[in-house]
Formats: C-alpha cells, structure tokens, sequence
C-alpha cells in the first residue's frame, strides 16, 4: 500500500491556483511560516507567507539542488584557493585538496559549509555571480517569483531574499530529486579524497522527530534562525519552511504535529478503476482505459469539505494505442478543482479496414 501512495502522488497532476491557507491552529513565533502537504500541494499553515526576507543557509538547498542536476556528481574536485576559509559555517576545506562533487554536497548540507558552496559554485559556473545567475534561472522555472539569489551559501546581501511560501516549495521540489532526498535524509558521512572529512547532519529532526527526512538549517545575524523542514507519515509528506524564528526546532515539531494530527489521505480515485469508451472505425466497437494513477488527497479529519471527481473522456477512433491519453479525471474540493490525472488506454485498438467489412458483410449474407 506504501509503494502503490508513493507511485500514484508522484503521477498526480496538481492544479496550480486553487490551495488555500487553513485556519491557524498553532502559534508559530515566527516572522513568516508556511507548510504544504508536498504530493498534493494543499497548504496547511501560512503566516506572512509572502514577505521578502533574507534565509541564510536554507540557500544551499537550491545550491545542491543545481550541483546534482548537473550530472557531474561523482567528478573529481580540486578545491581553489577562493572557496578557502569563507567566512561562517564550514567543512574546512583545503586548498588543493581533492574530493568529488558528491562529497561537496554532503558537506555543504549535512555541515552547512560556507566553503563547499562556493567551491561548487566556482566548479560548474567560473565564479559566484555566475553561479548566481543559474540560481535565478531555476528559481524563475519552478516560479519562485520572490526569490532572488546572490550567493551560493546565504551569506547576507540585501538583494539576496525569499519568502517563506517560496522556500516551502523549493524544499518540495528538490526533495522530489531522490539524490537530494537521499544526501539530507543522511545522519552521518565520511567524505572519501585526499583529505578525508567527518561529517555530521545538523538537522536535528532526523533524530528527535518520527518521520524527519530533512532539509535543511540556516542562520545569519539579518535572518535569524530559518529551517526548511519536512516529514512523512501515513502517505503525507509535510513540507514547511520558518523564517527568524527563535524556537525553530519547538516550532517545526508543532507545526508537523499539528499537520499530521488534522490531516489524512483519502483515495478518491483507485488506479484500477476501468472505463469502457465507445470506439468509431475499429475492429472492437469499445475501449477499455484507467486512470494512469490513484487520485489520492490529503482531507481534514472530521472537517465538513465536499468531494467529487468528474470524468471527461475523449470521444476516440481507431487506431488507438495503450497508453494513450482519452481523458482526464479531476479532484474537485468544495467546488475547485484541486488535483487532475490523465485517464490512458489500456489496450491497443486497431482501425477496421477494408478486408474486416468485406469479412461482416460476408457474415451478414450467410447468417
């Protein structure tokens, strides 16, 4: 039942627009806070969600995001002299030392290193401001529209901010990379090179919180403390972000704990659901077709929500292939549509020819 969650939310079509902020149900000291079910993207708390403010080392998500996207993660690095003993949190590296681009990335978020950033920064773009440059272009793409990034760690610079709603959502995104997944769910790593380095996670949720897959920690005088945290239980995947927030680690666990305790996954469509759709010009007169995943959402428990789902299917002629799209069905909560599968034909369906209505016409004349 876990694998057949895991593959139908991964499938679901989330339809941008449409979630709304809950009602608060927890205090969040916070200066900005949001929280999202990642898979269905409904959000569950939302506190000045879209003020622009600084986020320090929650930053380096979107710099290992980039470092792994790149393809070149098991590449040999020669650490340069400028990525040497940048100021704040650091993996201490050394000039000249050797390691791989995997191992900078274990080290930029298990250790938060300062220096690993802009070594990766220096490694895939020339320099900082070009690196930058990419940051901007992937923010643009997953239509973070109040993020601007100047540096690859977060050091502070007052054109380099985000908004609590947008960095939930980066977190979303990179977690949905199973190499990112995999690199901040890690408690411990020893980096391997000329230089061999002992790593710790600094996210203290892998330890103290049942479910904690992660992100990522961040401070700096300006921002204050900031966390990108997230959790999975029952076929939720609750992802949050807090922004200068003093009792991030307290905050965090409330605001999980309150996700999962008013929230469940309902099925509302089953993937083995078949439809018949009537089929012109082929041998058979119908088709048979599913949706391509379960249309799964999170609903709040004992809450008074309407559901239904709608069916459109294609109106379909031979010749049709498995797998084909022939409709679509979607997920409507009090009226909005909130999630949209495909449905695909489940077999093949040749188009009648010539010689098939010489054969009915034959069958025709003899009974």
């Amino acid at each position: 039942m876990k694998r057949l969650l895991r593959l139908a939310l991964a499938a679901l079509l989330l339809i941008p627009g449409v979630v709304r902020a809950e009602t608060k149900t927890v205090d969040v000291p916070a200066q900005a806070a949001y929280l999202i079910e990642a898979n269905s993207g409904r959000v569950l708390y939302a506190k000045n969600e879209n003020a622009r403010l600084p986020m320090a080392s929650t930053t380096k998500i979107m710099t290992a995001l980039l470092a792994i996207e790149s393809g070149r993660m098991d590449e040999t690095v020669r650490v340069p002299d400028a990525a040497v003993g940048t100021e704040g949190s650091s993996m201490y590296l050394e000039a000249g030392e050797t390691l791989t681009l995997s191992d900078l990335v274990y080290g930029l978020m298990l250790r938060s290193g300062n220096d690993a950033a802009v070594a990766i920064a220096l490694l895939l773009d020339g320099s900082t401001k070009a690196f930058a440059d990419r940051m901007n272009a992937k923010a643009k793409a997953l239509g973070l529209s109040d993020t601007h990034f100047v540096t690859p760690n977060g050091l502070h610079d007052a054109d380099h901010y985000t908004t609590a709603h947008d960095l939930a959502l980066l977190g979303a995104a990179a977690l949905a990379d199973p190499v990112f997944s995999e690199i901040v769910r890690t408690e411990y790593r020893r980096t391997e090179g000329s230089n061999p380095h002992t790593l710790k996670n600094k996210n203290r949720l892998l330890w103290e919180y049942e479910g904690g897959i992660g992100v990522k920690t961040g401070y700096t005088k300006a921002a204050g403390k900031c966390l990108v945290f997230a959790a999975e239980r029952g076929g939720l995947k609750l992802v949050g972000a807090i922004l200068n927030c003093p009792s991030m680690w307290d905050t965090a666990k409330r605001m999980l704990d309150d996700g999962f305790s008013r929230y469940e996954v309902r099925i509302f469509l089953a993937p083995d659901t078949v439809f018949e759709i009537p089929l012109a010009k082929g041998v058979k007169k119908a088709l048979s077709a599913a949706p391509r995943s379960a249309i799964l959402y999170p609903t709040e428990i004992g809450g008074n929500e309407t559901y239904r789902v709608e069916t459109t299917l294609i109106a379909c002629a031979a010749p049709v292939w498995a797998g084909q799209t022939v409709g679509t069905a979607t997920l409507f909560r009090n009226g909005e549509p909130v999630a949209s599968v495909p449905i695909v034909a489940l077999e093949t369906a040749e188009r009648a020819g010539f010689g098939y209505y010489l054969r009915r016409a034959a069958e025709g004349f003899f009974g």
